[in-house]
């Protein structure tokens, strides 16, 4: 079987299930795990579906779990957000093109940025809004608006972002476990952070995260922990410092 006609049954199935597993499709198929997930990195990449921990989920999928607004998320270990936003606002330099994740501690960083040499490329209207207000030239992804986060999705914003090559990215996580890597509720937000990861610098790939965040799982798995570096307040657990970059402020 040629790999884009297996790269088609596997999205017809994960279509018309909801998700699927790489175990299930290895054995279906009589193909290696490393082949079915090539194909699912593939089609992750080429924006048909969302590749998950262990398999793949559609785009499509309404099991969503959705996030609270994100007002709600502000006062949750505020200090703590803010020294690590104040820190990653600091690693901005002239000319850089930067990707600002949706999120409360991706949110207060705006308060510390000083670069306007720069240019700011984000999904989230609030962030825009806020950057726009200081003087910072600021590209705000099309795409599909949810209302409670005031986050853009969908495959527009995929679109938007795969043009760019970002000198540095700075991204909200919803946990962090050293099973399933980086995870977030929403699939179709999931898939945004995974092509802006994708598309920026390794190295450059700033996971900000309080210490509440190590230990937690969300549905969705939207990175590994190649080429991240986790900005946090606290020491997490050794299996964390053995296993990823982390950057303690304090």
């Amino acid at each position: 079987m040629l790999n884009e006609e297996r790269k088609l049954l596997i999205l017809k199935e994960v279509n018309e299930k909801g998700t699927i597993t790489v175990q299930d499709l290895r054995d279906k198929y009589g193909v290696s795990e490393s082949t079915i997930r090539r194909a699912i990195t593939d089609l992750s990449r080429e924006g048909k579906l969302v590749k998950v921990f262990g398999g793949a989920v559609a785009l499509d999928n309404s099991n969503n779990i959705e996030e609270p607004p994100l007002h709600s998320k502000d006062a949750v270990n505020k200090d703590e957000k803010i020294k690590i936003a104040e820190y990653a606002a600091s690693l901005i330099d002239p000319g850089d093109y930067v990707f600002i994740d949706s999120g409360s501690t991706t949110r207060y960083m705006i308060d510390y940025i000083t670069e306007k040499r720069a240019i700011y490329i984000t999904n989230s209207v609030s962030h825009a809004r806020g950057m726009v207000r200081r003087g910072f030239k600021v590209l705000l992804t099309g795409g599909e608006l949810k209302e409670n986060t005031e986050v853009i999705v969908g495959a527009d914003a995929i679109l938007h972002i795969q043009k760019y090559h970002f000198a540095k990215g700075f991204f909200g996580t919803n946990g962090i476990n050293t099973k399933l890597g980086f995870t977030t509720p929403d699939v179709r937000e999931a898939l945004v952070k995974r092509v802006a990861i994708e598309n920026t610098e390794p190295g450059n790939r700033f996971i900000l995260a309080d210490h509440d965040k190590f230990g937690k799982s969300s549905a969705v798995t939207f990175s590994d922990f190649g080429g991240t570096l986790v900005i946090t307040d606290k020491r997490p657990e050794n299996a964390y410092m053995n296993m990823m970059e982390i950057k303690v402020v304090y």
